[in-house]
């Protein structure tokens, strides 16, 4: 399961940005993750809890954006989903669409610090 790997990562990346702001919990990891990433939602949002466990993220959840795959096609400058499985012909001039605008994101887009106790 290589979302484990991800959720480490994550985990590892959202403790130094933590650190670089002087916080010292983090309450919420935001990621984006496309379609077409390779990675299983649930299945990262599971390795996450396992990941955090002794880090400065152990109460964090997960929030998880998913980027719908979108490609572009030149000649009729349309854009259009691509789906799953991905499709790359374009629904309006039947030709193959070669630019893949959304979909392949696999980033941290917030980290959010957990309230002091007072």
């Amino acid at each position: 399961m290589h979302e484990l790997s991800i959720a480490t990562a994550i985990v590892e990346q959202a403790t130094e940005l933590a650190r670089a702001d002087g916080t010292e919990s983090v309450s919420a990891v935001t990621v984006r993750v496309g379609e077409l990433a390779g990675v299983v939602p649930e299945a990262l949002e599971f390795a996450f809890e396992v990941a955090r466990d002794g880090t400065a993220l152990a109460a964090a959840r997960l929030v998880v954006e998913q980027v719908p795959a979108r490609a572009w096609c030149e000649p009729c400058a349309a854009e259009f989903p691509v789906g799953m499985p991905p499709f790359f012909w374009c629904p309006d001039c039947h030709r193959p669409a070669p630019t893949l605008r959304s979909g392949r994101e696999l980033q941290i887009t917030g980290v959010e610090q957990a309230p002091v106790p007072s």
